[in-house]
């Protein structure tokens, strides 16, 4: 099966048809993939969803960063931040940083970067104005942020997710232009500019005058990036033997079988190979039945063998999800209470989730091999994943095996992207995988945000299986108004919280996704691993300020 296996990626090696041509000096280059899969056509800030991935990051910067390895956050445009009082956050700005323009940048950027949302409530994060007051300069280097009902977890979140912009260019532009625009050539603060693009890439050239040069003495070693669009995993992995792509952030197969024979750099040397970034959740229509029903809720998850997903389509890649799903990283695992998952959490045990149903009246009684719901009703059920995203289409095939031994009449179905969306914010199925919000961060809050979302007519932020308890919404809203400093009263409210999920399960946290990366070690040297440097090796769109940066300042070349 190996041999078969390396046969074929030596087919790929010879049939990768992406040319990149040695336009700029190698050694100064690198190429990158992973998180561009259309045309460059968007630099907007304002839509960070449908941006270019490196203009927020790479251009436009933020007031701190988050680095989920040592669990800080990094001061960056911001030298300092912290509350006043109950409902004062103070912001001190960094001196001797300029936009690529030759323009200042200073508190006036600040306060226009938030009131913009406030004027538009297009923007994506004018929610904010429901528990913001006012922003108010004291001077030019120093903003205060008064709030009416401060959300300490979702601010603490925020400071590192909205980057900046120079309120001299934007204030000239009309709603339509902030809210929809293109934004071509950017002008940011960051250790990039934006050089150039074409169909299947965007260029960075390097800011020689970026602020961090001098004021922390690190600089990307590359002078440029050039970000490829890579049609597939196959074609990503055959760009990565040729040393045509420097970064991979692509999910790819037989990475585990191959990387030693090829020189491809994984962050850990064995298993898992990847550091964790998400939590890839079952949601189940808790507004369907017999999803309604919190027994049979309970004889699915103890029904799906995780470890077979983990093993047999990731290739342990991935690590098997907790019964919380909370990443494992200090920022969540901090309030993970072992006792309440020891008396209330479920692991694979085909047994008990039999036993489960019997319980709860669900029987076969027309001899089919599939229970019916207690009112005799049949149960068909089906489990959806995108068509394409084959590393989920396998595995929804596992659990719908899973379902089945047990006694449950399910099956896995694959509609394309665009229906996929519509079934799942619309809450038009059964069953279905989905990541899109729970992303590794500095507070567990925003996972429990995401899973929690309040119920309407379309769940485009979480939440697609419309579980409706006021009591975990409570809760939630609590967390919120928690200080980030108050563990204990964090940690009280979290334990109830966890207690609540699992004697509930709304929905079954299965594996967390890989940070996927994978690296040639043809051009560039010391990519981030566990022997060091360690930092987040993430191109991803709306991830740089993760350890992205830090990870360019780190690179040698050969």
């Amino acid at each position: 099966m190996k041999k078969r296996f390396i046969l074929l990626l030596l087919a790929i090696i010879l049939v990768s048809s992406l040319a990149i041509g040695q336009v700029y000096d190698r050694k100064e280059t690198l190429y990158a993939g992973g998180g561009l899969w259309s045309p460059p056509n968007n630099w907007n800030p304002f839509t960070p969803w449908a941006i270019m991935t490196g203009t927020n990051g790479l251009i436009y910067e933020y007031l701190f960063m988050f680095d989920p390895l040592s669990n800080e956050m990094i001061h960056w445009l911001a030298v300092d931040g912290g509350w006043i009082d109950g409902k004062t956050y103070e912001l001190k700005l960094r001196d001797g940083v300029y936009w690529t323009d030759g323009e200042e940048f200073n508190a006036e950027d600040v306060k226009f970067t938030f009131d913009i949302a406030k004027k538009y409530p297009g923007v994506h994060y004018s929610s904010m104005w429901n528990w913001m007051k006012e922003v108010e300069i004291v001077d030019r280097l120093t903003v205060r942020v008064h709030f009416t009902e401060p959300l300490y977890q979702q601010w603490s979140f925020q400071l590192y997710q909205l980057p900046m912009v120079p309120e001299h260019i934007w204030k000239n532009k009309t709603e339509a232009e902030i809210l929809t625009g293109a934004n071509e050539g950017p002008i940011g603060t960051g250790c990039y500019t934006a050089e150039g693009y074409g169909q299947d890439r965007m260029i960075y050239l390097r800011n020689e005058n970026w602020w961090a040069i001098e004021q922390l003495g690190i600089k990307p070693t590359p002078k440029r990036i050039v970000y490829l669009t890579v049609s597939g995993n196959n074609v990503a992995l055959g760009m990565i033997f040729k040393g045509e792509l420097d970064i991979s952030n692509f999910f790819l197969p037989g990475i585990p079988a191959v990387k030693s024979a090829y020189g491809i750099h994984t962050y850990f040397d064995g298993a898992p190979y990847m550091l964790s970034d998400n939590t890839a959740v079952l949601f189940l229509n808790n507004s369907r039945k017999p999803m309604d029903d919190v027994n049979f809720r309970k004889a699915v998850a103890w029904a799906i063998n995780a470890d077979d997903i983990v093993t047999r389509v990731f290739e342990n890649q991935v690590i098997k999800s907790n019964p919380l799903g909370f990443l494992p990283i200090d920022a969540w695992m901090k309030y993970y209470d072992e006792k309440v998952v020891e008396q209330y959490g479920f692991k694979y045990d085909p047994s008990v989730s039999k036993k489960v149903l019997a319980d709860a009246g669900y029987k076969d009684i027309n001899g089919d091999g599939f229970v019916e719901a207690p009112d005799g009703s049949e149960i068909e059920l089906s489990i959806i994943v995108p068509f394409g995203w084959t590393d989920w289409m396998e595995s929804i095939k596992i659990i719908a095996n899973n379902l089945n031994a047990v006694g449950i009449n399910a099956k896995a179905e694959f509609p394309d992207y665009s229906r996929y969306q519509d079934e799942l914010y619309g809450g038009n199925f059964d069953m279905a995988i989905n990541n899109f919000n729970s992303n590794l961060s500095n507070t567990v809050w925003s996972y429990y945000y995401w899973l929690f979302w309040d119920i309407r007519e379309q769940q485009t932020q979480g939440n697609y299986g419309k579980y409706n308890n006021p009591k975990a919404f409570e809760l939630m809203e609590a967390f919120d108004r928690t200080p980030v400093d108050d563990y204990e009263t964090g940690q009280k409210i979290m334990s109830e919280l966890e207690e609540l999920f699992l004697k509930e399960i709304p929905y079954v946290p299965l594996w967390f996704n890989g940070m996927w990366f994978q690296a040639s070690t043809n051009v560039w040297t010391n990519w981030p691993s566990e022997h060091g440097p360690h930092y987040y090796p993430c191109t991803w769109n709306g991830k740089w300020q993760l350890g992205g940066i830090f990870m360019l300042t780190a690179l040698e070349a050969k």
